[in-house]
Parts: structure tokens; C-alpha cells; sequence
């Protein structure tokens, strides 16, 4: 019998734990996967807050991302074999020994990328990239801010830069994880001890940038939208300000919220800046996400890539990993081991 996470309610680190599973079975043009390694993103402490939506009604399992090899196959799937090697980006319920997953999101991974690396890809690499090419259309003379440089979309994004020829990238962390920005080639700022806007408008002489990468919401996102040049573009793709903590505090997260800007379609027009709301767990385009799993797998197969994990916990450890991501202790990528298959 399998095992799988469950946020029981809304609350602090005690209100997820893992429970007893059966095994589920595939439908038509679907594929069951045996789980190695599952990510977990700063969205699922959310989740678990009562914070972010959508989410399924409590009790659920989070998880957006897994690695393994396919267990059973539905009827109707073709282009994979039972035993073979995957990747798979979830809508939901990833953090398990075995999910269910549309065959259009589960992708053959070749023999030299290893399970854990898999795993570490799907929703911050498809993020950066969905955000910087997708939507921005990322070219080599372009500037980019992004916030949270050592985090996994964070890292990810300093990649795709790199791997796009950009030179002009500032990137704000922790003093301490600045050399995780310096290695991605990235201008590291001080997010405690440096004002990231004044940095940024000084050293592009007062143009800004032409895409800024911010998961903290609130009143961030003003001196965000604040730094964009003409024609620039601002992602906002997560509320880590309403829950820096690992408690739950409904006073903290209202403040953000309200303090989060409503954004004036006038202005946005005669500044002519353009602001994204993205969530690739909410992305419908299958096909869109397919290619851009596929691109992501090459670039790592290529080496322009490199997935960074910090840490990997076992699945009954799942609530000293959420409290590791609360902490701020990260750099790159947390993963739960479901089963040791390699």
C-alpha cells in the first residue's frame, strides 16, 4: 500500500501529515505513475494556510510535480511503455506513491537525466520559462529583475536567461545566497539591505527593465511595476508576503492583500507596461505545456540547465520541509522521496 500527503485544514505545519493510500487506477488516456520524488512549492504552504486558491476542499493532496516510472497504463494511451522513465506536471494531488495523470502531461525522460533532477523541473522551470518566453518573448538584448533569485523558479529564471544570451540580469536574495546569483551570472541585491528599485533605475540609467519576476505580491508589486521600462512587463506569481511565517495569521494576510495595487488600465496604457498573473496549475493549454516540458528537458539534456536541489525529504518528513521552505532556508529546490527507484 502506498502512502500520500494530506492537508487535513487550514493551519500551521501540524495540519499536514501523510496517510495510507490505495492504488488508484488509470482511465481512457490516462497513465498511472509510481512516484520517486514529488517537489514541493511555496504555493502548497499556501494552500495549507487557507490562502491560495484554487485548491481542493480540505482534506486534499497538494503537489504539482513528480518523477517516476509508468505503473499501468489507460486504454488508448500510446507512446509510452509500462516501466518507463517520466516526468509529469500535475494539476494536483502529486504528493503520493502513485498519481493519475493525463498522458498529454507526462513526458519520456532520456537515460542520462536522473529521477530527482525530474522532479525539480516541472513547475519552476515551466514558470520562468512560460513567464520569460511564453509571454515575454525573451530576447538577448532584454534587461530582467527577478525576485527571490536563489529560490527554484528564481534559479530557473537566471538559466533561461543565461541561456538566451542575456547579460543585463539583477536578481534580489538573502546576502548570505548571493553567491547562487553570481553563478547564474546575475547582479545580486540585498533584499533586506538594499533598495532594489534605486539599484535597478541607476544602472540602466533610468530606463528600467523589460520584465520583472515577482512572487511576493502586496505593496512589492508597485515598486515592482516601478522599475518596468517602456514596453515592459511584470509577472506576479505568488503572495509570499501574506505568509513569511509558518503560522497562519489572517491579519498579515489581509494586509497584503489589501495593500496589493488594483492596477489602472490607463496608466498601463500610457506608460505602455503590461502586468501577468500567472499559474501554471491553472494553464489549460495542454499543448503549450507539453512543449514547453519538452524545450525544458533539452535544456537540461544540453546542459544549459541546471535544476538546483537543496534538499530531499522523505514523505514523513513533509512537515519539517514545509517549515524548511517557511524559514527561508532553501536555495533551489525542496523534493519528498516517495520510493527509491534508480
Amino acid at each position: 500500500m502506498g502512502r500520500r500527503v494530506v492537508i487535513t485544514k487550514a493551519g500551521g505545519v501540524g495540519c499536514v501529515t501523510t496517510q495510507p493510500m490505495d492504488t488508484p487506477q488509470p482511465g481512457a488516456g490516462e497513465v498511472r505513475v509510481k512516484v520517486a520524488y514529488a517537489g514541493i512549492n511555496f504555493a502548497d504552504l499556501l494552500m495549507r494556510l487557507g490562502f491560495y486558491q484554487p485548491r481542493p476542499p480540505f482534506p486534499f493532496t497538494p503537489g504539482y510535480e513528480v518523477s517516476g516510472i509508468v505503473d499501468a497504463l489507460g486504454p488508448g494511451v500510446e507512446g509510452l511503455q509500462v516501466g518507463q522513465r517520466v516526468v509529469a506536471a500535475m494539476r494536483s494531488g502529486g504528493q503520493a506513491s502513485f498519481v493519475i495523470s493525463p498522458v498529454d502531461r507526462v513526458i519520456p525522460l532520456p537515460d542520462d537525466i536522473d529521477l530527482a533532477t525530474a522532479a525539480a523541473t516541472p513547475v519552476t522551470y515551466m514558470t520562468a520559462h512560460h513567464m520569460l518566453h511564453h509571454l515575454g518573448h525573451l530576447q538577448a538584448d532584454h534587461t530582467v529583475l527577478v525576485h527571490g533569485g536563489a529560490g527554484g523558479v528564481g534559479t530557473a529564471a537566471l538559466q533561461l536567461c543565461a541561456w538566451a544570451g542575456v547579460t543585463k540580469v539583477w536578481a534580489t536574495s538573502s546576502k548570505p545566497k548571493h553567491h547562487v546569483i553570481e553563478r547564474y551570472g546575475g547582479r545580486p541585491i540585498d533584499r533586506h539591505g538594499e533598495d532594489f528599485k534605486r539599484i535597478v533605475l541607476d544602472e540602466t540609467d533610468g530606463r528600467g527593465v523589460d520584465h520583472v519576476l515577482d512572487p511576493i505580491g502586496g505593496e512589492h508589486l508597485k515598486r515592482s511595476l516601478s522599475c518596468l521600462a517602456q514596453g515592459g512587463r511584470l509577472y506576479t506569481y505568488g503572495m509570499s508576503a501574506a505568509a513569511p511565517s509558518g503560522k497562519r495569521s489572517l491579519l498579515k494576510a489581509i494586509f497584503a492583500l489589501r495593500r496589493t495595487p488594483k492596477f489602472d488600465p490607463l496608466r498601463l496604457m500610457t506608460s505602455n507596461r503590461a502586468v501577468f498573473g500567472v499559474h501554471m496549475g491553472t494553464w489549460e493549454n495542454e499543448a503549450v505545456m507539453h512543449q514547453q516540458l519538452a524545450r525544458i528537458v533539452e535544456g537540461i539534456r544540453s546542459g544549459h540547465l541546471e535544476p538546483l536541489i537543496d534538499r530531499v525529504f522523505e514523505a514523513e518528513e513533509v512537515q519539517a520541509a514545509h517549515q524548511h521552505l517557511h524559514d527561508a532556508n532553501n536555495i533551489g529546490k525542496v523534493l519528498l522521496r516517495f520510493a527509491d527507484i534508480e
